[in-house]
């Protein structure tokens, strides 16, 4: 089992990864913006940030610094439905995983996944 933080604004999006991420055996603090995400990096550690990239407050990129600085190990893992954005997040965190809306549940889980075991 890994702690989770997801920062998505999207409010359906977060419920169902939630609930995804959950039913995985993940336990999950979720956030609506990237102000919060931030905040709740003081309540780590976290194995994982799964964020998207474009959100109110700080971005998702700006969030994965944070974190990277303050949880040295994080993993992060970025989502985003802007191709153009999902190529500048390759390249500010390249050990980042990039993964484009929209993506199946499954599929996401499985990656997360991948990114704890490695």
């Amino acid at each position: 089992m890994a702690r989770i933080l997801l920062a998505e604004d999207d409010g359906s999006l977060r419920g169902f990864l939630t609930r995804a991420l959950e039913r995985a055996g993940h336990a999950v603090v979720d956030c609506e913006n990237g102000d919060d995400a931030v905040d709740a990096l003081d309540h780590g550690p976290f194995d994982l940030l799964l964020t998207d990239i474009v959100m109110p407050g700080a971005d998702g990129i700006e969030v994965a610094r944070i974190a990277a600085a303050r949880h040295p190990g994080i993993r992060i893992m970025f989502i985003t439905g802007f191709a153009a954005v999902a190529l500048t997040a390759a390249q500010a965190t390249p050990q980042a995983k990039v993964l484009s809306k929209p993506v199946h549940l499954r599929d996401l889980v499985n990656e997360v996944e991948r990114m704890i075991a490695a």
